[in-house]
């Protein structure tokens, strides 16, 4: 087993907890119920390798809470993955479903593997033996996974399948982020960094930026921060002045082309040595010129030692977790607006539900329509979470946080507690 992170990721989640409960008065009992984790299942079983010998390997699900609905959340495959993580995991998916107010709780999942070590086969069989592992709680009504990191379409598909083959007929709305000749959604792909596209798009008036011709710096030039750039050039006219991926990033101030952009990373593997363009840091992305950040890469980015160079309007948080708590209260002071990882980047598991419905219901939408509702969605989220903020005077990451745990509090008050 890898050694506890220093940070506990769990006793932040409940810190986060405190922090909201004190902003809406929470008595004791009810705080306790939100800080705490409904069920959690640790599984460890045997898969047989590709040298026929048998390794077990440690697994984990979570389900945090369950008044609003079934929980929904991914599974990750990572050396790291530990218990705690998948508690805080679990607990900020319960506020991310509330806040963009879908009918689910928070629930999340893992296995402590190295995927990239293990073939092909050997990632097949761990799965289903996971998959069989944790069914006895999973299913439409219960709890529903999805892809997360170093998983897949092709990993849902395969649990899918597992749990489909126990019950003795075929379950798609078991799982989301499926393929579409499983029963997978339009949109799903992009759906995260459309979603991000459309607040960017709705809180750019309160910040005082025109998107049309405004300029934008994106890091990480991954599914979701490459899919924003594209939309907001493409779509709403915007100029896309730097990027980076994990190997560096690219400036240019008269504006980069994203398609090509992606053409030029498809064909090397990067964007770095893009063409016309000024190769630059992770870093320098960050505090580059620009009206619109997109931090779309890893989590603590923004610290306290470089909030205060962050020259951008409105920072769009399409990765999980890039802003520490220190960098917001700078940001905040500087009257920049953060706009929280659970509401930028919840158009993902947005269109999740979606796809979840569509299986429930057996008829499927066109991605038109799928993008039509995500906006709706969106722009709703939005201005729910920044009247929020200003009703409690506090920054838009509170607000989002108010919102989210408001609902799940008065779902806990209204089912009331049995027996």
């Amino acid at each position: 087993m890898p050694n506890e992170p220093t940070i506990n990721p769990f006793e932040t989640a409940r810190k986060q907890v405190d922090i909201v409960a004190d902003v809406l008065g929470l008595d004791p009992g009810v705080r306790e119920i939100l800080k705490s984790p409904k069920r959690t299942l640790t599984v460890c079983f045997p898969v047989r390798m590709d040298d026929g010998q048998y390794r077990v390997f440690t697994g984990y699900r979570c389900q945090y809470n369950m008044a609003r609905g079934p929980t929904k959340g991914g599974i990750r495959y990572h050396p790291q993955v530990t218990l705690d993580e998948v508690r805080a995991l679990a607990a900020w998916m319960t506020w991310k479903c509330a806040v963009v107010n879908l009918p689910y709780g928070g629930g999340k999942g893992g296995i402590v593997c190295d995927p990239k070590g293990m073939s092909r086969g050997e990632l097949e069989r761990m799965t289903r033996r996971f998959a069989s592992e944790i069914a006895p709680i999973i299913g439409p009504e219960m709890d529903i996974p999805a892809p997360d990191v170093y998983t897949d379409s092709q990993t849902m598909a395969w649990i899918m399948d597992t749990y489909s083959m126990q019950r003795g007929y075929s379950v798609p709305g078991v799982v989301t982020g499926k393929p579409i000749a499983l029963g997978g959604s339009e949109g799903r792909g992009e759906a995260t960094g459309r979603g991000c596209a459309y607040v960017i798009r709705e809180a750019a008036g309160d910040a005082g930026v025109k998107v049309k011709g405004g300029t934008v710096a994106v890091q990480g030039f991954g599914n979701a921060g490459s899919v924003a750039a594209h939309i907001l050039q493409a779509e709403q006219g915007a100029k896309i002045v730097a990027v980076s991926d994990s190997k560096g990033g690219i400036y240019r101030p008269e504006g980069l082309n994203v398609p090509d952009v992606e053409a030029h990373k498809r064909k090397t593997g990067s964007v770095v040595g893009f063409p016309g363009a000024q190769t630059i840091s992770n870093e320098q992305v960050l505090e580059t010129k620009a009206d619109i950040l997109i931090p779309a890469a890893l989590e603590n980015q923004i610290t306290k030692k470089n909030a205060e160079r962050i020259q951008a309007k409105i920072v769009a948080e399409a990765a999980n977790g890039p802003t520490v708590p220190e960098a917001d209260e700078i940001l905040y002071q500087r009257k920049i607006a953060v706009l929280p990882d659970i509401l930028a980047n919840a158009g993902g598991v947005t269109v999740s539900y979606f796809e979840w419905a569509q299986d429930i219901q057996g008829y499927f939408w066109d991605l038109v329509d799928v993008n039509k509702r995500l906006e709706r969605v969106m722009v709703q989220s939005y201005e729910q979470v920044h009247k929020a903020a200003l009703d409690h005077k506090v920054n838009n990451r509170t607000g989002a946080y108010v919102l989210a745990i408001q609902r799940v509090v008065d779902a806990i008050r209204i089912r009331g507690i049995y027996p």
